[in-house]
C-alpha cells in the first residue's frame, strides 16, 4: 500500500503557471507507472499525463506543450509543471500509481491505476 499526497495547487490567472507535486510514501511505486488526473465539477475524471519507469511520458492532447510530467526518484516524488493555464484546465488534479498486479487498460484510463491521493486543487482564472 502506498499513500499519495498532491500539493502545490491555487488559483491563477490564465497564461500562468503551476508545478503540482506528489509526495509518495514508498520508494519503489515513484519508479513504476504514474500519472496524473483531473475531475471538473460535473464531468468524468480524465487522465492528463503519465509517466514510465524509462521516463518514457504521455500526455492528453489538449495539455502536450503546455504541461511536463516528471519524477525524481531520490526524493519519492512526482511533478506536473503547468504552463500556459487556460480556464478549461481548472479541475481538482490527482496522482494515481499501479499496483504490482495491475490491469492495463490505457497509459491515461483511470481503470489502470490502482492508488490515488487526495487531490488538489487548481482554478484558472480569464
Amino acid at each position: 500500500q502506498v499513500q499519495l499526497v498532491e500539493s502545490g495547487g491555487g488559483t491563477v490567472q490564465a497564461g500562468g503557471s503551476l508545478r503540482l507535486s506528489c509526495a509518495a510514501s514508498v520508494s519503489s511505486y515513484i519508479s513504476g507507472r504514474m500519472g496524473w488526473f483531473r475531475q471538473a465539477p460535473g464531468k468524468e475524471r480524465e487522465g492528463v499525463a503519465s509517466i514510465v519507469s524509462d521516463g518514457s511520458t504521455a500526455y492528453r492532447g489538449s495539455v502536450k506543450g503546455r504541461f511536463t510530467i516528471s519524477k525524481d526518484n531520490a526524493k519519492n516524488t512526482l511533478y506536473l509543471q503547468m504552463n500556459s493555464l487556460k480556464p478549461e484546465d481548472t479541475a481538482m488534479y490527482y496522482c494515481a500509481a499501479i499496483s504490482q498486479h495491475y490491469t492495463y487498460y490505457g497509459a491515461l484510463d483511470p481503470r489502470t491505476y490502482n492508488y490515488w491521493g487526495q487531490g488538489t486543487e487548481v482554478t484558472v482564472s480569464s
